[in-house]
């Protein structure tokens, strides 16, 4: 019984991206959709996604990297660094949808940036650049970094608090835009920018949304 209710979700998964965003043109819901064939494929050879986490693809991690398209909607030109990455999120389905804009995608483990070169050549996303690397050796600025709770808030400020450009080019201010979930009231204490908390169950009804939020920090 099991087997067939996830059948089911894995064949209606494509509709849940074009249910909240009919806007979305059909080459960035072709391309959205494609990418759990390739996570799959390249997941045999290197395990960046869990395998409980693999069949609800589309829910735990392209729409939940869309969740920030909620907030703004990225102008051309505008630069976005991606820490932590793993397999490309949330950069990867950003960079589907905004197609003008730049994404640097890092990672300190050189196998997850190798599935990300190739998922981003596979789709052609032009607008992607992928680097092994650490955040704190990142020398570039830009309008956001992004990030799915690669570490606690405090540190996580403390190396990227100097990456973000002065100039806002977008209807929120430029800062950090960080995907987390559970409670994490203690490590916003003593952080000295502006703190925005937005919850994800306010934009999507999916039950694993209920205690997401995204926290966007900014001067």
């Amino acid at each position: 019984m099991r087997k067939t209710t996830l059948m089911a979700e894995m064949q209606n998964t494509p509709d849940l991206i074009r249910k909240y965003f009919p806007q979305a043109g059909e080459a960035a819901l072709e391309k959205l959709n494609r990418l759990p064939g390739l996570y799959r494929e390249w997941n045999q050879k290197i395990n960046v996604i869990s395998r409980k986490d693999i069949q609800h693809i589309h829910e735990r991690h392209i729409l939940h990297s869309l969740s920030i398209t909620r907030l703004v909607s990225f102008r051309d030109g505008t630069k976005i660094l991606d820490v932590g990455t793993g397999g490309g999120f949330p950069g990867i389905p950003l960079a589907i949808m905004f197609p003008g804009v730049h994404f640097h995608l890092v990672d300190s483990v050189g196998k997850k940036i190798k599935v990300v070169e190739a998922i981003a050549s596979e789709l052609e996303l032009d607008n992607v650049v992928a680097e092994q690397a650490r955040a704190e050796k990142i020398q570039n600025k830009y309008d956001f970094v992004v990030s799915r709770a690669v570490t606690n808030l405090p540190t996580f400020f403390h190396w990227i608090r100097k990456k973000i450009l002065a100039t806002n080019r977008n209807a929120i201010p430029n800062g950090i835009l960080y995907l987390k979930g559970g409670d994490f009231e203690d490590e916003l204490q003593n952080l000295p920018w502006k703190k925005d908390i937005y919850t994800i169950s306010d934009y999507f009804e999916e039950p694993f949304f209920e205690t997401k939020k995204i926290v966007h920090l900014h001067q």
